[in-house]
């Protein structure tokens, strides 16, 4: 049995037994939001999360885990995430990873001046801590 099969049955098993279930998981991961926070600060110069949160250089990330892209409608989005959003793009927490690991791949034409976060450990915290904060 593969350590993903393990995952799976082991997701399965709390879910009948009425446990929580961590909200995501990268390569078998659980983050932690603790630690999620400390990796937010690679973030804050540009993002705000929270009560009361606004905009900045870029949106507020307050309800961002499972919100459409594009959303936030006094933000002013570039081209590339406009599009993304007409696509049809919604914040899952494996599209956040897949965004925040290497932004200007995932979406072609971002404004979002970031290198991307290539360590799981912290994409993983990063999302569970960001999943604390629903809009």
């Amino acid at each position: 049995m593969t350590s993903r099969q393990i995952l799976i049955f082991a997701f399965v098993g709390m879910l009948s037994a009425g446990l929580a279930v961590p909200a995501f998981a990268v390569e078998g991961l659980t983050g932690d939001p603790a630690a999620g926070e400390k990796v937010f600060r690679k973030c804050q110069a540009c993002h705000a999360v929270g009560p009361g949160a606004v905009s900045k250089t870029g949106p507020y990330l307050t309800g961002v885990v499972g919100r459409p892209a594009g959303s936030i409608g006094d933000y002013s989005y570039s081209p590339g995430m406009t599009k993304a959003a007409g696509d049809g793009l919604v914040w899952t927490p494996e599209k956040i990873s897949e965004f925040v690991t290497n932004p200007k791949a995932f979406v072609p034409g971002t404004k979002m001046a970031f290198a991307g976060i290539r360590n799981d450990r912290e994409r993983a915290d990063l999302i569970e801590y960001l999943s604390t904060f629903a809009k």
